[in-house]
Formats: C-alpha cells, sequence, structure tokens
C-alpha cells in the first residue's frame, strides 16, 4: 500500500477543524496543526491542543499572516486542508501564496463544509459571504492547483440541538417555526462523518479537482420532514408557525445585529431557497460522499436526534 498522505490542517483549534485534525490523526495520517501561540493560554483551546498532542498530532505555532513560518509548515506536507471561519475566509490567498511557494502539495481542500457556493440564491449578507469561497475557488484553479471542495449541508451540531430555531437552546416541544413552506430540502450531517469522509478523499485519485457532496439519503430532510420526525419521538404534535418569505426577508433587512442577519440570510438559503439539494448534480464535476466510501457508517438524523428525547 501507498504511504499515507501527510495532512496539514490550519484551523485546526475552531469548529469543524478540531473533527478533520483528530480524524486525521485516527486514521493514520501524520498530521500537523497551524496553531496561534495565544491560543495554548487558552482555557478551551489549550485543552485541545493538548489532546492533539496526544492523539499524535505535531503542532506547528503561528498563523497565516507569517508566511515564511507558512511556507515552512507547508513544505512538511502533502495535503493542506483549511477550516478557518467564514471571517477569514479572503485570508486563504495567503495559504494559495504559500502553497505556490513551497511547490510540494499535491491537494488543496479549502475552507467550505457548507452549500455549494458555485450554485447558490443567497440574499446578503450571505451572498458577500459565498461570493468570497467563489473567489477563492477561481484564485485555486488558477493556480492550477489540485483541490477537492466539501459541500457538506448543515451542520448536525449546530441545527438539529434546536431543530433549526434560531435562537433556540432545545428542540421545541410546544411549537416549532417554520421558514416558508417548509418543503425544501436540506442535507444535515454530523461533524465526525464530515471528518470521515473528508480524510478519506486525500488520497483518493477520484476526487482530485472534483465536489465531494456530502449527501447520505438518510440525512436529506424537509422542516416538514424534521418536525415529523421529532413529533414521532416525543409523541406529540406541535404547533407549526409559517413564516412567508417575504416576512424572512423584511426581517433579514431589520436585524439589528449584523451576526442575525448572516444567518437569517443562510436560513433563507437553505430552508427556503433549497439551495443544497435543488441542483442535478453533474458526476464528471461532483461525487456523493455515501455513494463513494459506502463502508463508512454515517449517523443519521434520526439517530442523532434521539439523544435529546
Amino acid at each position: 500500500m501507498a504511504e499515507k498522505s501527510k495532512i496539514l490542517v490550519i484551523g485546526a483549534t475552531g469548529y469543524i477543524g478540531k473533527f478533520l485534525a483528530e480524524t486525521a490523526a485516527n486514521l493514520g495520517h501524520q498530521t500537523f496543526a497551524l496553531v496561534r501561540e495565544s491560543a495554548v493560554s487558552d482555557p478551551v483551546k489549550g485543552k485541545l491542543i493538548e489532546s492533539f498532542k496526544s492523539s499524535g498530532v505535531t503542532i506547528i505555532y503561528g498563523d497565516i499572516h507569517d508566511h515564511e513560518n507558512l511556507v515552512k509548515g507547508v513544505k512538511q506536507v502533502d495535503v493542506v486542508i483549511s477550516a478557518v471561519g467564514f471571517h477569514h475566509v479572503l485570508d486563504q490567498f495567503k495559504i494559495l501564496d504559500a502553497i505556490e511557494e513551497a511547490g510540494n502539495v499535491k491537494r488543496f481542500i479549502p475552507s467550505e463544509f457548507g452549500a455549494d457556493v458555485d450554485r447558490t440564491h443567497a440574499v446578503e449578507p450571505a451572498k458577500t459571504t459565498l461570493a468570497e469561497k467563489v473567489n477563492v475557488r477561481r484564485a485555486i484553479e488558477a493556480h492550477g492547483i489540485p483541490y477537492t471542495y466539501i459541500t457538506t449541508g448543515c451542520f448536525a451540531g449546530y441545527f438539529l440541538p434546536t431543530l433549526a430555531q434560531l435562537g433556540g437552546t432545545a428542540p421545541p416541544r410546544e411549537k416549532v417555526i417554520i421558514l416558508g413552506d417548509g418543503t425544501p430540502k436540506a442535507v444535515f450531517t454530523y461533524e465526525q462523518d464530515i471528518a470521515t469522509y473528508t480524510i478519506k478523499t486525500v488520497d483518493d485519485p477520484r476526487t482530485v479537482n472534483k465536489t465531494l457532496y456530502i449527501m447520505p439519503p438518510h440525512n436529506i430532510h424537509s422542516m416538514k420532514d424534521l418536525v415529523g420526525l421529532w413529533e414521532k419521538k416525543i409523541d406529540k404534535v406541535l404547533e407549526k408557525i409559517h413564516v412567508p418569505e417575504g416576512q424572512v426577508l423584511k426581517q433579514i433587512e431589520e436585524a439589528p445585529v449584523p451576526q442575525n442577519r448572516l444567518m437569517l440570510s443562510i436560513f433563507h438559503s437553505i430552508f427556503i431557497k433549497g439551495d443544497q439539494t435543488n441542483f442535478e448534480r453533474e458526476p464528471s464535476l461532483g461525487l456523493e460522499a455515501s455513494q463513494l466510501y459506502p463502508h463508512v457508517k454515517y449517523t443519521t438524523v434520526d439517530e442523532y436526534l434521539h439523544q435529546f428525547v
């Protein structure tokens, strides 16, 4: 068997980054994590860094603004995975510069882990955020850097504990807010499964210069489906409050906090426009993860929701 690729995870102490770094190490890849020195003194990130070390992850102290140190890190690996947050999407141009100078990277996986940004109908402010990811894609392609784009749908850990109720703290047990008519389909994927599928791609020639769509069949649900699953689990019918699209758009415009406007516009894209599933997937451009790796046992939405009953 060929030797497994060495992997550098940038943004390893972030939400999805920690799953990626841990999974890469657990699946036998020599794994490196680029970490800011200041993270060591953070009570949460400090523990995570110690956990990485225990798993065999090599810590490289620095950040993507330190070009020289970044190039040194990139030169040690075969694959670079970016898991930077959406506020830092354009900082990935610095990663591209480092990859180009290092000249040894055989795969770059940029920070996507959401919708297929080439196929969305988002309104502002999500439109601008997603356009930044599109710009990164075009730059990767223009530089001729081998890539895999990972589209995951919704993070299960973010959406399912509240049944996709913005501002909620637990799944609803009396009434539920449904944006639009509740019929567009979305995808809900457990973060550990996202990491497993992502790491599977790094040595798979079938995924070079392709999009990996993580769309397991048991995890594709409309809001109506989701509510129905939950009602069955708790043996109770919830009061359903539908918010028409016009009202959602008005809420986006009038939301007092920028973060709220962004999240509302993302929810509009997912649950009203159906941007995660409203297109035909072209096999020449993208592959579906559960078909490509049928041996991976993924967590279904039904299984995930059971912990909240």
